[in-house]
């Protein structure tokens, strides 16, 4: 199916609102449904890049009536459990910050944090939360403020609270509106939008492997 010039330019317009430099990490989360709600999260927001481990370096299913489509508007790779402390110090060597969801006496509030800087927020399983040796490499430990009995909140909300905290920074910050990525970059989207968009979605085909996820591979 042709893409339609209309359809183009409402990619354009959404890849100029992509954010690059602000990327997520979700480790060793067990819930397919959670994982779904976080990548729509991560779409509204303009992240491009979500990364996830799973104790069995198992892929997860994606819900479709979570997501709602917003699969389709990013990119989504698996890191090899052992290999997330490589995968972070690569990250932390392209000059990310590395903050992660944790409550200690050392954390500070969410919203203490400046995510116009280039920034990998990390959130744990719906259980034992952040392992210790991904608490050792973050640069930042951040909780949400709870003023009830219970303190902690599922994780898909959690994350969107950070993700949108980020979000409001980033728009005062005039980050939005002119895209940051390469012609390059912006043409492979593009391209790939499309097959997904066309392809994929409107004639229920099966999408190839390659248009799916991809795998974290270690430089």
């Amino acid at each position: 199916m042709m893409r339609t010039n209309k359809r183009v330019l409402r990619m354009q317009q959404t890849l100029a609102q992509k954010q690059p430099s602000l990327q997520i990490f979700l480790e060793n989360v067990h819930s397919s449904q959670n994982l779904s709600a976080i990548i729509r999260s991560c779409e509204g927001v303009g992240v491009l890049e979500v990364y996830y481990a799973t104790p069995l370096n198992e892929s997860l299913k994606i819900h479709k009536t979570i997501t709602q489509g917003a699969h389709r508007w990013t990119n989504r790779c698996r890191v090899n459990t052992q290999d997330k402390t490589k995968f972070l110090a690569q990250k932390k060597a392209e000059g990310f910050q590395v903050v992660v969801t944790h409550l200690s006496e050392n954390s500070c509030s969410f919203r203490k944090i400046d995510y116009t800087k280039p920034t990998l927020i990390i959130v744990g399983n719906e259980k034992e939360g952040v392992s210790l040796d991904v608490i050792t490499l973050a640069d930042k430990t951040i909780i949400i403020p709870m003023q009830g009995m219970v303190q902690s909140l599922n994780v898909s909300v959690a994350t969107a609270l950070v993700l949108y905290e980020a979000q409001r920074q980033r728009e005062e910050a005039s980050m939005y509106g002119e895209s940051v990525l390469s012609e390059e970059e912006q043409k492979t989207l593009i391209d790939r939008w499309t097959y997904r968009d066309s392809v994929a979605r409107r004639s229920k085909g099966v999408i190839a492997l390659e248009f799916q996820e991809r795998v974290f591979l270690v430089k």
